[in-house]
C-alpha cells in the first residue's frame, strides 16, 4: 500500500485526535440529555460537561456516528482501516459496517476493513498505535488485516470507577449498584469481556486498595511488561499513583497518562481510571518492537522501546 492512500478512521472513544505519519480523522460521538447535546470533538469544553452531568438528575445515552458521518470520515482514501468502540455497547460498528458496504460498491476498487474492538478508551488507544506501526511498514492491506486482528486479541482493558450514575441513567446497570458506588469510598474494579461487555469484578473499599486491585488484575490478565495507557477522568493524581505502582512491580512497563475525552469521561466520571494493557509482549518482526511517536489529544508522546 502506498501511505498517502491509507487512512486510519476511529469513533472518539478512542480518545485519539491526530496521529503523525499516516491520514488520521475522528467520527464523533454523541452525550444526549434532555437540556443539551454534546458532540465529543476537539473543541468540546470535557470539564464543563462532566460538571453540567454530575449536577444534571435526568436521564442521559449516547448517539454514535451515522453512516453518513462515517462516509464522511472515510474521505477519498484507497485503504482505509476503520476503529470502533464496542459493538456490544454502541452502533458505532454496525454503521460504519453498512459505510463499508456504501463506499466499496460506490469504489470497487477500494477497500474498507472495519475492526469492532469489542473494547474503549485506552485499549483502542493502544490498537490504534499498533495499527499506525503497521501501515508505515508498507505492508499489503491483508497483512495489515491479519496483524492488527491478531493484536487485538492481546489486549485488555481494566477500570476503576468512583460513581457508576452515568451508566445507570441510560440503563446500563441497576440503580441499586450505582447507589453503592461511591458510598463510604467504594470503588468499583472491572474489565472488559471477552464479548465486549463491561465486567465488574471487585468492589474495593477506598483508592489505594482499588489502584491496588488494578495492579493484581494486570498480572491476571497476562501483562508482563510493555505497553499501559491509563486515560482518567479529572485524577491524575490516581493515575500517577498507578503508573508508580505498574512500574514498580514491571520494570520494563511503558506507561503513558493522558485525560478522558468526551466519551470515555462520560462513561468513566470525575475520579475514574480506564486502563489499556498488552496482554504479552507482541513482535512478529523478530528483535525490539519500533514504536512511533504517539499523538493524544493533540500531545505527543514519544514512548522508547522496554528491554
Amino acid at each position: 500500500m502506498q501511505l498517502d492512500q491509507v487512512k486510519i478512521v476511529a469513533d472518539s472513544s478512542s480518545d485519539v485526535l491526530a496521529m503523525k505519519g499516516v491520514a488520521f480523522e475522528t467520527a464523533p460521538l454523541k452525550i444526549i440529555t434532555a437540556e443539551k447535546e454534546y458532540v465529543d470533538n476537539a473543541v468540546l469544553d470535557v470539564r464543563g460537561m462532566v460538571e453540567e452531568l454530575q449536577r444534571y438528575k435526568g436521564k442521559s445515552s449516547t448517539s454514535c456516528p451515522n453512516t453518513a458521518e462515517w462516509l464522511a470520515a472515510f474521505g477519498e482514501a484507497r485503504w482505509v482501516f476503520c476503529v470502533t468502540i464496542t459493538g456490544t455497547l454502541s452502533g458505532s460498528y454496525n454503521a460504519a459496517c453498512m459505510a463499508k458496504e456504501v463506499y466499496e460498491e460506490a469504489h470497487p476498487d477500494r477497500r474498507v476493513f472495519v475492526l469492532n474492538t469489542l473494547s474503549a478508551g485506552p485499549e483502542i488507544c493502544l490498537i490504534l498505535e499498533r495499527l499506525q506501526q503497521l501501515v508505515m511498514q508498507g505492508l499489503t492491506f491483508e497483512e495489515v488485516v491479519e496483524r492488527i486482528t491478531s493484536y487485538r486479541e492481546n489486549t485488555g482493558l481494566l477500570f476503576m470507577l468512583e460513581s457508576l450514575q452515568n451508566f445507570a441513567k441510560n440503563g446500563r446497570v441497576s440503580p441499586l449498584l450505582a447507589r453503592v458506588v461511591g458510598v463510604l469510598g467504594v470503588r468499583v474494579v472491572g474489565k472488559a469481556s471477552d464479548v465486549g461487555d463491561l465486567e465488574p469484578l471487585d468492589k474495593c473499599r477506598g483508592e489505594q486498595k482499588a489502584l491496588s486491585d488494578v495492579v493484581r488484575r494486570l498480572e491476571e490478565q497476562g501483562f508482563v511488561g510493555g505497553r499501559v495507557r491509563i486515560a482518567h477522568c479529572f485524577n491524575e493524581a490516581a493515575a500517577l499513583e498507578l503508573k508508580s505502582q505498574i512500574t514498580a512491580g514491571f520494570p520494563t512497563a511503558e506507561v503513558v497518562i493522558y485525560p478522558c475525552r468526551g466519551l470515555c469521561s462520560f462513561y468513566a466520571e470525575r475520579g475514574g481510571l480506564l486502563v489499556g494493557l498488552k496482554k504479552r509482549r507482541y513482535n512478529t518482526t523478530g528483535g525490539r518492537e519500533f514504536l512511533p511517536p504517539v499523538w493524544i489529544n493533540s500531545t505527543v508522546y514519544r514512548v522508547r522501546t522496554p528491554g
